[in-house]
């Protein structure tokens, strides 16, 4: 019997129209028009705020949506429309990667998302729990006409793995049936042909059969469907709870993590956020709720013999995940999960690195394996120098700016970094690109690993470096990419990018005269050694302008040590910074350098300005070099 999907005939509209929205939410019936604007990007961070991610059970649907922009949602409004359809435009679920949103979503009763383009891994969350997603705003015609609707439908268009993953209700049901036996994956068929750098890595972690150990094959294309061998598995606080629940409730209680040293978790998102979290909500217990992850986290890693990267007794956390891994534990080579969008930061030694979800994070804990599509890899070959005062956060922004992303070509590729002008660029500026790859709705960012990734890993570990060697990855110099661009490094001015979206890139002397209230430099985008020297080389014999309010934090515990060392922290603070010790902080709302009301104005190193992103203000996205420059002289500007 064919598989069918009957929706009431109840549609909600995300309209840019707030009014109608709210009117929507309160029971008047809305036939959309085709003309009137739907919002477009609406990120995780919208649909289940940092505070309503303490939360990871059914509660979760009473809360969906009270982020999103116009303030017009209130709890239960959703759940109480009896809508099981949400229509929005373009760039559905960027952001974060937190699995929290598409959960929020089903627990309101929504059963289908319909939006003009939908990001990766939001979609892949989706899939995972049996949320239906689609792009053809034909079904809503059918909707309304009372059909019902086949499986099929919604299945067309995806890959056979994905397919079953939907027709089996979600991911742990169709790895149980894989486990038995009783579905397999395809075997893989693809003859040999020349690839990209992440096709390379892919083909040499591919499985066709979750009980073998043997992995690779000859070839992959884009679009094969697949299970590969992960060499790391990481989480953090926010999310290795909810997976942890995922993994005990559908594998049972005795339930073990398979090969735990590949697997590392961290405590380093809401180190700091009783600082910040305003006292009403304190009153209400999510404080309590917040440090309950914490302490979910740790039985769980100790239960399982899993690594911690905890919280120290002297403050803050031993390092940001990302950090962590680029300083202690990612190879070349090397396929690597995390439960966090910004994963792909590993890219930079010439790493395939990207985010997931809860389901799938879990999975992985119990296969040591996850599903993949090969994605298609625009490749970005790199010629000249970057001129003095433009770094690679301006390199990103420009990027991000261009047509190809800001249309949302680029939503579940890979962005390939390459060409003679790596060599000027260090590993920390590396790892800025790749960070912000997958704002650009990408997967993943990787940078071709060469010399200096071994002279790095070699200084900074100790690793051997023809074990170094032996990992690295180039791609064909024949290799197919789906889109190449040629960008000489000396063109690129220094960026801005205005609030809401980290695609809003402008070059900074087109901003008109902003005042500052607050500059952050921190977070895994800008809490690095090489971010360190740059906000040192602009504060050097200079003082925080009145008014303004400059915060550095540090990405780790090793980057601490290297400001101190560098007699850094004595120059920050006789120019009036506030330092922080080591943790995401204010780059999700959770710690300080959030602003506070809607008039604050943020010039920010972070990765990404999403509206409510670090509070309820306005953020403006820059390199390091620009957040310092700006806090000594209380506008927006260039060193």
């Amino acid at each position: 019997m064919k598989k069918r999907a009957f929706f009431r005939d109840k549609i909600i509209y995300l309209t840019e129209d707030v009014g109608l929205l709210r009117r929507q939410l309160d029971g008047e019936s809305y036939e959309w028009d085709g003309h009137t604007d739907l919002i477009n990007n609406i990120s995780t961070d919208e649909i289940t705020p940092g505070w309503v991610c303490f939360y990871y059970d059914e509660t979760l649907g009473d809360y969906v949506y009270v982020g999103l922009r116009g303030q017009v949602v209130k709890k239960d409004d959703f759940k109480n429309s009896g809508a099981e359809v949400l229509v929005s435009g373009y760039s559905k679920g960027c952001g974060s990667s937190r699995e929290t949103a598409p959960f929020a979503e089903k627990y309101a009763g929504i059963k289908l998302i319909v939006a003009k383009s939908i990001e990766k891994i939001y979609a892949q969350n989706c899939l995972n729990i049996g949320l239906l997603t689609t792009t053809d705003f034909s079904m809503l015609d059918k909707i309304k006409r009372g059909e019902e609707i086949p499986l099929s439908e919604f299945t067309k268009d995806l890959d056979v793995i994905s397919a079953d993953i939907l027709n089996q209700g979600g991911l742990f049901n169709y790895n149980k049936a894989r486990l038995k036996g009783e579905l397999s994956p395809p075997v893989l068929t693809t003859s040999p042909r020349p690839m990209t750098l992440v096709e390379k890595i892919i083909a040499s972690r591919a499985i066709c059969d979750a009980a073998t150990a043997d992995i690779g094959v000859v070839a992959v294309q884009p679009g094969d469907a697949l299970f590969v061998r992960t060499d790391v598995r990481f989480s953090h606080e926010y999310v290795t709870p909810m997976a942890a629940a995922l993994f005990s409730q559908n594998l049972g209680p005795e339930a073990k993590v398979i090969h735990p040293d590949s697997v590392y978790a961290f405590r380093d998102h809401l180190t700091f956020l009783g600082q910040v979290m305003p006292q009403e909500r304190k009153g209400a217990g999510y404080l309590d709720l917040a440090d309950a992850l914490a302490t979910s986290q740790k039985e769980f890693c100790t239960h399982q013999g899993i690594q911690l990267y905890d919280e120290l007794p002297t403050g803050g956390s031993v390092a940001i995940c990302h950090n962590a891994v680029l300083e202690d534990i990612a190879l070349p080579g090397q396929l690597i999960i995390g439960s966090d969008s910004h994963t792909c930061t590993a890219g930079a030694l010439g790493t395939f690195a990207y985010g997931v979800g809860s389901t799938d994070m879990a999975n992985s804990w119990f296969t040591q394996d996850t599903r993949l599509t090969v994605p298609a890899t625009v490749r970005y070959n790199l010629t000249g120098r970057l001129v003095e005062g433009v770094t690679a956060k301006d390199l990103m922004l420009y990027v991000m700016s261009q047509e190809y992303i800001k249309t949302g070509k680029a939503i579940g590729q890979v962005l390939e970094f390459g060409g003679p002008a790596l060599q000027f660029i260090s590993l920390d500026e590396r790892a800025t690109i790749t960070n912000m790859a997958v704002e650009a709705g990408a997967t993943t960012g990787i940078v071709e690993a060469d010399e200096k990734v071994v002279e790095y890993l070699v200084a900074e570990r100790n690793v051997d470096a023809n074990k170094v060697r032996q990992g690295i990855y180039k791609a064909d110099a024949d290799a197919i990419y789906v889109a190449t661009f040629d960008i000489d490094l000396s063109q690129v001015p220094v960026m801005v990018a205005t609030p809401g979206d980290p695609r809003n890139g402008i070059p900074i002397n087109t901003l008109e005269q902003t005042k500052i209230k607050i500059a952050y430099g921190g977070s895994c985008t800008g809490g690095k050694k090489a971010d360190m020297d740059m906000y040192a080389d602009i504060l050097k014999d200079k003082s925080v302008a009145e008014g303004v309010t400059l915060y550095i934090q540090f990405g780790s515990q090793k980057i601490k040590g290297y400001a101190k060392e560098k007699g850094y922290i004595t120059l920050f603070e006789k120019a009036g910074a506030k330092l922080i010790d080591p943790s995401c902080g204010a780059c999700i709302n959770a710690g300080p350098g959030v602003s506070t009301t809607e008039n604050d104005v943020t010039v920010s190193a972070i990765n990404r300005n999403f509206p409510g992103r670090s509070g309820p203000g306005q953020v403006y996205l820059a390199s390091p070099r620009v957040v310092a420059a700006s806090a000594v002289a209380g506008v927006i500007c260039s060193y």
